[in-house]
């Protein structure tokens, strides 16, 4: 054994008899409003409103549940009953890339009625994504969720007891069933993932932790754009960096993880595949135009924004 990381994991925090919460609830809560909270300071630079930011944080809110549910509904549709059990909340089953999606898409038509461009709310939304992201994932870490395959390298995690997410624990053994029957079984000394026919696949003293990675990318990627946003740039060079690097962070991570996949990649690799290219395609086709156009200067920089740019896109 190299090394290793592990804690006693905490699925739920009982307050009073059955009422009780789970600590990534909280996680996504605590970090979705200190995301908004960035947005208000860094909105304001960039022209918008306040008052028009905090009814955008609303809808997003209410977008971001509805798009988390319905995208890992849509990938894992042959696993429910029907639409009662589509719409149990609390059995879990929730994707962070549709809860950004559904948040994006309700607000677009507030975006065109108090007539922002997307990119004027999108840079400094980004900002605060970035770290409510890699703040949610503390809750992740607290319940022992997202563990991909079984490794043996610095950072595998180890089951330090408690009940971890979506498994059966019992006697410091937990079990569970991931896609195609694929069996993972984690013990306080090893992690080993069988076949259904019961065929080793893989084994090591833990299991890559990969809530961990994405709160670290998270991290370095809110840290970035931070220093990007403190001089002036092209609207949408934020947002397009951000949608470049996480979706980019997204494939990899997931190659981690044993999940449905389609033609070889997991739903989210695809959603991050596609979004990371369209974003690395356009800075690149802006960064060509800019040199062979050098005197061409259409653009409204970040610091300009807020005095120039409030034309609906």
């Amino acid at each position: 054994m190299l090394a290793s990381i592990g804690w006693p994991v905490l699925d739920r925090i009982h307050l009073f008899g059955d009422f009780s919460i789970s600590p990534h609830g909280i996680g996504i809560a605590v970090g979705f409003l200190f995301g908004a909270w960035i947005l208000q300071h860094e909105g304001p630079k960039r022209g918008v409103s306040v008052e028009h930011i905090n009814t955008m944080v609303f809808w997003a809110l209410i977008g971001t549940i509805i798009g988390a549910r319905l995208f890992f509904v849509i990938g894992h549709f042959s696993e429910f009953d029907g639409v009662a059990d589509m719409l149990a909340l609390w059995n879990g089953g929730l994707t962070l890339l549709g809860g950004i999606a559904g948040a994006i898409l309700i607000n677009i038509p507030l975006f065109r009625r108090y007539h922002y461009s997307f990119f004027q709310v999108m840079d400094g939304a980004v900002i605060g994504l970035a770290f409510g992201i890699a703040f949610g994932r503390i809750g992740d870490l607290i319940i022992g969720d997202h563990l991909g395959k079984p490794t043996s390298w610095l950072l595998a995690f180890q089951y330090e007891g408690g009940n971890l997410s979506g498994f059966a624990c019992a006697e410091g053994s937990c079990r569970a069933t991931l896609e195609g029957g694929q069996v993972l079984t984690i013990t306080h000394q090893a992690a080993q993932l069988t076949s259904p026919t019961g065929r080793l696949l893989a084994e090591g003293v833990g299991v890559h932790q990969t809530a961990l990675y994405d709160m670290f990318f998270a991290t370095c990627l809110f840290l970035a754009l931070y220093a990007m946003s403190r001089a002036p740039r092209r609207l949408g060079v934020l947002t397009l960096v951000f949608g470049a690097v996480y979706g980019a962070t997204r494939v990899l991570e997931d190659f981690l993880r044993v999940d449905k996949r389609v033609f070889g990649l997991t739903g989210s690799q695809w959603t991050g595949l596609t979004v990371s290219i369209v974003c690395i395609v356009t800075l690149i086709a802006w960064a060509v135009g800019a040199r062979s156009s050098p005197d061409h200067d259409d653009r409204t920089t970040t610091r300009d924004a807020g005095a120039t740019d409030r034309t609906a896109p």
